[in-house]
């Protein structure tokens, strides 16, 4: 299964998901996997977006600290869908290491963002990481 394409296509739904108004996530969930099903993992992608949406909170609090200067409102809804992905696996999917993620990150920014998501997803991914694991001691690999 394609874990690139998957994240793409939780990044979209996710996207949706903000952008519509009462918009029923497990009905976009299911009518994106669909139309992709043979060549992504279903339950890394319900993973993904069940995550996010369950710990969006806590994940704005991290992308607000990590970037002091962008008030989170200020941030394009793609760069805000971006950066909500790669925190949640680098906080809570352990399986998933932390280069790989933000790696990810970039790329799908540089695919979907504007000209400069791609740096800004970086940067602020690079302080997420400081905090999650500098602080620890543990270098998250």
């Amino acid at each position: 299964m394609n874990r690139h394409l998957s994240r793409m296509i939780s990044m979209q739904t996710l996207y949706e998901y903000n952008f519509r108004q009462n918009a029923d996530l497990q009905e976009i969930i299911s009518r994106n996997i669909n139309e992709y099903l043979d060549k992504v993992d279903a339950d890394f992608i319900k993973s993904l977006v069940n995550g996010v949406t369950k710990h969006q909170e806590e994940i704005d609090k991290l992308i607000s600290m990590s970037a002091p200067e962008w008030p989170i409102e200020q941030i394009s809804l793609i760069d805000k869908t971006i950066l909500s992905l790669s925190i949640y696996e680098l906080k809570y999917a352990k399986d998933v290491p932390p280069k790989v993620s933000i790696n990810e990150a970039v790329e799908l920014g540089k695919q979907f963002g504007s000209e400069n998501s791609s740096k800004f997803i970086n940067g602020v991914l690079g302080n997420v990481y400081e905090r999650l694991f500098a602080q620890e001691g543990n270098d998250g690999k």
